[in-house]
């Protein structure tokens, strides 16, 4: 059973709107300079605290990570971030475009994710791993919340709406137009009721974070290798995240840009493409079922429409369409062959639009782009549950996770 713990969260003392930022792998050392400008209680002062380091200083220097800690222990010191009185949870909505999701803010197992019971469904890259290893290992805090999910609970559901009745610790807009509400859970038996919830909870699934799983996972397998008198309760067996259920989360579609066709003219690469895919002109930029995908080249929008018998619709991640797409055409016809290391592809999340596709193939940056359907709460436990993996760049999850407005130190 799934381990769902309530903890004395370090939340901010009012502010929450300054203090809370994007989460440090969305936005690049530039921008994060840019947005903390002028704000020194941004929490980008603790996630990326190269911000506060010369520009020239390499990220992966350990004054980086040092200055993390430190920036963190000011924070606190000072009061900008104050620790709860007793262990609780906490009830994190999101709102954007008239749609809120309501995720239980709580402190999940390490040794559960390295058994599988937290699940993921995707390979972690080794650099990113070892940066945010030594992060999380320095501060000695998990700062940026892992997002997980379940299926629906009823249950739970009652218990969330009861909740968000009462006033919230905070309540604002980020400039992005996204909505964010904080609630403090920390009624004894709302407490029980949500421990009892989970307990029958078999697994829970990672939808983003996995590298932060991942680093938070290694620091605990490092401090238990570390203290002979691990008894598996300290505050390093657990990681911060916030759990939604399923149903009421947004998967937009991740899409690809290809610089070149891989030496073949525009007819022979309309040819090729034929083999395993209908290809038809229809002007129609964004996909409307499964195994649809656009395609953008030369100014026109085309449809492509997998064939029967293309691909094994009865493996879990060769049905998906983001494999169908890879094996079919990225990898045989433009040479694609590991999406992961390939200079020549590129990724935009489904939150820039289509046009932003338009606007790069049009700038001649690119020859071609694919818009994709969007892959499924579904699509992805069943590749968790066969313990496969997915390909890189399948899913993109809106809205983001802010940090800071809970931190959870060991």
């Amino acid at each position: 059973m799934a381990t769902v713990k309530p903890f004395r969260g370090y939340r901010p003392d009012g502010r929450a709107e300054q203090i809370a930022c994007p989460p440090y792998d969305v936005i690049n050392s530039r921008e994060a300079r840019e947005m903390a400008q002028g704000n020194p209680l941004s929490f980008l002062h603790v996630e990326k605290p190269e911000i506060d380091l010369p520009e020239d200083m390499d990220l992966y220097d350990p004054q980086v990570y040092a200055k993390g800690r430190e920036n963190l222990d000011k924070f606190i010191e000072r009061g900008i971030l104050k620790q709860d009185s007793k262990p609780c949870f906490y009830i994190y909505a999101q709102t954007m475009n008239g749609r809120t999701q309501y995720g239980l803010v709580a402190i999940v197992s390490a040794e559960e994710y390295d058994k599988g019971i937290i699940r993921k469904h995707e390979l972690t890259r080794k650099d990113k791993e070892e940066d945010r290893t030594r992060h999380v290992d320095t501060l000695g805090a998990t700062t940026g919340p892992v997002f997980l999910t379940y299926p629906d609970q009823k249950p739970m559901d009652e218990l969330v709406q009861k909740i968000v009745q009462h006033t919230p610790a905070y309540d604002f807009i980020t400039p992005d137009g996204i909505g964010h509400t904080l609630w403090v859970m920390d009624d004894d038996k709302d407490i029980a009721s949500v421990r009892k919830i989970f307990d029958a909870q078999p697994i829970l699934y990672i939808a983003d974070g996995h590298h932060r799983s991942a680093s938070a996972a290694n620091v605990a397998r490092k401090r238990k290798a570390e203290n002979p008198h691990h008894t598996g309760q300290e505050n390093y067996n657990f990681f911060l995240a916030v759990i939604f259920p399923a149903g009421q989360l947004y998967v937009m579609d991740y899409n690809r840009l290809v610089k070149d066709l891989n030496g073949l003219s525009e007819d022979e690469f309309l040819k090729k493409i034929a083999e395993k895919f209908d290809v038809q002109p229809t002007g129609k930029a964004r996909p409307e079922r499964r195994h649809e995908f656009g395609m953008y080249l030369e100014g026109k929008w085309y449809t492509l429409t997998a064939k029967d018998g293309s691909f094994d619709g009865a493996d879990p991640v060769a049905a998906l369409d983001v494999s169908i797409l890879q094996n079919n055409l990225l990898a045989p016809v433009l040479g694609i062959g590991d999406p992961r290391t390939d200079k020549r592809i590129n990724f935009v999340g489904g939150i820039r639009g289509l046009k932003e596709l338009e606007k790069r193939v049009n700038s001649g940056e690119y020859k071609v782009a694919f818009s994709m359907y969007p892959t499924s709460m579904e699509e992805l436990m069943k590749v968790a549950d066969a313990n496969l993996i997915m390909p890189p760049k399948s899913t993109w999850f809106e809205p983001k996770l802010r940090s800071g407005l809970v931190t959870y130190k060991y």
